[in-house]
């Protein structure tokens, strides 16, 4: 295997970055999929493992690159230190795509008993990559960051996820790549097949899918602060930041608002609950006078664990002027549960922490909520939350869900990432998990992209980043549950396993 091939595998994994935000040309991905299927036909096990870990580290080096802004700018490490670092984390990555191309080749290209083309291409690449991808957002706590299956939040295809999920429309992706490279071998029947039925599953999956309008809204208003990253945890920005917070929410105690629930991002209260008792005791008292609820991210504490949390002030299952004094006890309150490494916790933090600025992060030592938790309760409305990075975990979210639950919470602070394309990826994974679940979703951060989504996965209000302002919008709420919501992932999974099942039996019949 050339030099050039491996190259031209770099840089097909690095156009699949045109499918994601903010480029969303979604059918980039299938086709650089296609591409690569079709250069690496001819190649053994072992150049397969190799051409496909260059698609892999260009995928992610390109796709991700916004992950160094944060190890540069605020991690404290020279910038060769940081590439590095980045490097590491692409090429680990690109490990997954690898295991599914030498796979692929290991397991079809028996000489007693080949599989057919498209049971290779239309069958075992898919469950391949599926499975790889999976695998990606389960070991070592997960990063199913790049999901071939988000590359179509806002293509034609985005309505299928309310039935298969991010996942199963990442299966698709694959078909249609393998459906393309049968094309170059002349064998036209999967794509006049699997077009045409993807044509008529889009548009039927709208008309099939059993969510509905309630013919109920909730008012709600998103405020973004805008706290630059870098006195975002300086002592003496405190206060500041917290009446800032209190200043851009005062414009809807007026009469004429009626906002029933006011979002504050994540961390906007930048400091454990019992250093600022006094002010969520106003904060909480000034949302009863109002028949209103506040939802803010904070730093909870129980003994000496330390969680990054919401908590609800003010009303909680009722509008009512005389609602319950602030506690401060764990009540009506979500821990994350999902911890980001490095920047919520450090594994082997005695070994990594004297190291560099980087290991030692403000609020680097969070302890994790439970898995599952119940919904907060706003003024008597349900809602599901995910803090930041959950939201990129879609059984997670599924599993807070409820029949009871009305809307979809995330709040993020992603100033981290300034200007790059991370914020708008994480925006357009949360976009995936409302057309999942089917539920409206609030998405509240300190810099952008704050915005709330239809369950159809359309943003339909938003402020624009590195603003500061306040969001207020009236959100539908839907009756009914998705299939998705109803399934999972499982039968995604088990369909995935028995197609590897099948080629590691005529693998083993040689």
């Amino acid at each position: 295997m050339s030099i050039v091939s491996l190259v031209t595998a770099f840089i097909a994994g690095a156009s699949t970055a045109l499918s994601f935000a903010p480029y969303e040309i979604w059918a980039a991905f299938p086709l650089a999929l296609a591409f690569a299927l079709w250069q690496s036909q001819t190649l053994n096990a072992k150049q397969s493992l190799l051409y496909w870990l260059s698609f892999g580290f260009g995928c992610f080096v390109v796709g991700i690159s916004w992950v160094h802004v944060s190890i540069d700018t605020f991690g404290g490490m020279p910038i060769f230190v940081s590439m590095a670092l980045m490097a590491i984390l692409a090429l680990y990555l690109a490990i997954y795509p690898a295991i599914c191309g030498y796979l692929l080749n290991k397991l079809s290209q028996t000489r007693k008993h080949p599989l057919s083309p498209y049971l290779v291409y239309l069958g075992l690449f898919p469950a391949l990559w599926v499975l790889t991808e999976w695998l990606r957002g389960w070991i070592l706590t997960g990063f199913p960051w790049l999901w071939a299956g988000y590359s179509q939040t806002v293509g034609p295809l985005s309505e299928l996820a309310s039935f298969i999920g991010a996942l199963g429309l990442s299966f698709i992706v694959a078909l249609v790549a393998g459906a393309l490279l049968l094309l170059t071998q002349k064998r036209i029947l999967p794509v006049l097949i699997i077009i045409p039925i993807l044509a008529l599953s889009a548009w039927a999956a709208p008309q099939l899918n059993p969510i509905a309008p309630s013919g109920k809204s909730v008012k709600v208003a998103l405020v973004q602060g805008n706290i630059p990253q870098s006195m975002k945890w300086e002592p003496d920005a405190l206060w500041p930041t917290m009446l800032k917070y209190m200043d851009l929410t005062r414009a809807q105690f007026d009469e004429t608002s009626s906002v029933d629930i006011v979002i504050w991002p994540e961390a906007a209260i930048p400091a454990p609950e019992a250093m600022v008792e006094d002010f969520l005791a106003n904060a909480n008292q000034v949302a009863n006078i109002n028949n209103m609820a506040i939802i803010t991210g904070i730093i909870s504490h129980q003994q000496d664990d330390f969680y990054n949390s919401l908590i609800v002030l003010g009303n909680h299952n009722q509008k009512q002027q005389q609602g319950a004094d602030y506690l401060g006890n764990g009540t009506n309150e979500f821990k994350k549960h999902h911890l980001l490494p490095i920047g919520e916790f450090v594994p082997f933090g005695d070994l990594l922490r004297p190291i560099a600025p980087f290991f030692n992060l403000p609020m680097s030592s969070f302890q994790r909520g439970d898995y599952t938790q119940k919904n907060l309760a706003a003024v008597g409305y349900h809602i599901a939350p995910a803090i930041c990075y959950e939201i990129v975990f879609p059984e997670q979210v599924r599993a807070s869900v409820t029949n009871q639950t009305d809307m979809l919470l995330t709040v993020s602070n992603d100033a981290w990432f300034g200007a790059s394309n991370g914020p708008l990826q994480h925006m357009e994974i949360a976009q995936m998990r409302a057309i999942e679940m089917g539920k409206p979703l609030l998405r509240g951060t300190n810099n952008g992209v704050t915005a709330v989504v239809d369950p159809h996965g359309r943003i339909t209000d938003a402020i624009a980043q590195f603003e500061t302002g306040v969001l207020v919008a009236n959100v539908a709420l839907y009756k009914g549950e998705t299939w998705f919501r109803k399934i999972g992932q499982l039968p995604l999974l088990i369909l995935c396993g028995l197609l590897l099942l099948m080629g590691v039996v005529n693998y083993l019949r040689k």
